[in-house]
């Protein structure tokens, strides 16, 4: 679960985290005070909105007078957004956040990730702020200083400043950065949190630690032990259709390109993601119906496939166990059937009754492609979904 920024920055707070001081607001009217209360003499006018990128979409300036406060979040609330990361999906925004504008001499980045290949929590320092750390991975991966530790063990602020400290002339910085990352680390243990980052992590006045920036992600399956942060979540930020495929008892997960998934199994669900890239292609969703969907639950994964406008092909992809290839191909017709299917759909069937859910998609009298190998069913998706977009440039 994602939390916003400005709920973030509380969090921060309560654990001792310096922070930069401002104001949530939610409607136009509350700009004004807001930034009468924090300029100095101006502002940072942040949109409240769960996606990276803001900065680079508008959502982040400076501010100089209350009227440019004002205009910002007239501008912005109740309108939609979207960046470079969202995969051209918007979300309205419901708040904006106003704090004061500090002078910033340098930018760094403070985050704490779990690192699945170590199976530890490892705090990510580097000097290098303000910017995507995963560019600083790929182009400079020394810049970044990682200190394991475990849920049991805690790092020290000693242990953290040892760590960092040569990257430094002079101990007061460092050993700021060190007080803030063990805190960090404490409310990434408490918490059950997957993913903090404070970037950037600013160094003001040429001698005080704040953070200006946070993001924070919790487990999902630890929310019943920590009914406050489970408070914080904003159901408006939530996917429409991951929320409708809880609902329904499916794994969806929405990935932005034109071909649909429908798979049952997440490792052949990946699997099939990957086929689909390797045949140049994107695909749309990762779409786990699980061992034992039903008909209905097949026929729903369709429907919330479908509200993507994106989506130009759909793949279904089974390999029959306790689900049975004949209660696939049965969910499939069902769904054409009812919601009148427009875009190309290929399906890949293998496992148990495999030869009665052919027979049954054979005999369905629906243009269904059928293949038998996860390659072909790959380049075949593919290649229609580029055929259906050819022939229908502007709508479905």
């Amino acid at each position: 679960m994602k939390i916003h920024e400005y709920q973030s920055r509380d969090l921060l707070e309560k654990y001792g985290i310096p922070i930069a001081l401002g104001q949530v607001v939610f409607s136009t009217a509350e700009a004004a005070g807001a930034f009468k209360k924090f300029a100095n003499p101006s502002c940072v006018a942040k949109v409240q909105v769960l996606m990276g990128g803001r900065g680079k979409a508008g959502g982040v300036i400076h501010v100089h007078t209350a009227e440019e406060a004002e205009a910002f979040c007239s501008r912005f609330l109740g309108k939609p957004f979207s960046t470079y990361q969202s995969a051209g999906e918007s979300k309205i925004v419901h708040a904006v956040l106003i704090s004061e504008d500090r002078r910033i001499d340098e930018e760094y980045y403070l985050g704490i990730a779990i690192d699945r290949a170590h199976d530890q929590p490892v705090i990510l320092f580097s000097r290098e702020g303000g910017v995507e750390i995963e560019e600083v991975a790929i182009a400079k991966p020394e810049a970044i200083t990682r200190i394991y530790f475990s849920y049991t063990n805690l790092p020290t602020k000693e242990q953290i400043f040892s760590q960092i400290r040569k990257q430094f002339s002079e101990d007061k910085i460092p050993s700021q950065i060190a007080d803030i990352a063990a805190k960090l680390a404490l409310l990434f243990m408490e918490k059950d949190v997957s993913l903090c980052e404070i970037n950037p992590l600013a160094l003001c006045g040429g001698s005080t630690i704040i953070a200006l920036d946070a993001k924070i992600v919790f487990d999902d399956n630890a929310l019943f032990r920590h009914l406050d942060v489970a408070a914080m979540k904003d159901p408006d930020e939530e996917d429409e259709r991951e929320r409708k495929a809880k609902e329904v008892g499916l794994n969806y997960v929405s990935m932005g390109g034109n071909v649909g998934c429908l798979v049952n199994g997440a490792g052949l669900a990946m699997a099939t993601m990957d086929m689909i890239k390797m045949a140049g292609g994107e695909p749309s969703n990762f779409l786990d119906v699980g061992g034992g969907a039903t008909a209905d639950q097949v026929r729903e994964g369709f429907k919330i496939i479908l509200q993507d406008p994106r989506v130009e092909a759909i793949l279904v992809n089974i390999f029959g166990g306790i689900m049975k290839c004949d209660v696939i191909a049965e969910g499939v017709i069902q769904a054409s059937r009812e919601i009148d299917l427009k875009v190309p759909l290929v399906v890949r069937l293998e496992g148990t009754r495999v030869d009665e859910g052919r027979d049954l998609l054979k005999n369905s009298g629906l243009q269904i492609i059928s293949c038998r190998t996860i390659k072909e069913a790959a380049q075949v998706s593919v290649q229609k979904a580029a055929e259906y977009r050819a022939q229908h440039v502007h709508s479905r």
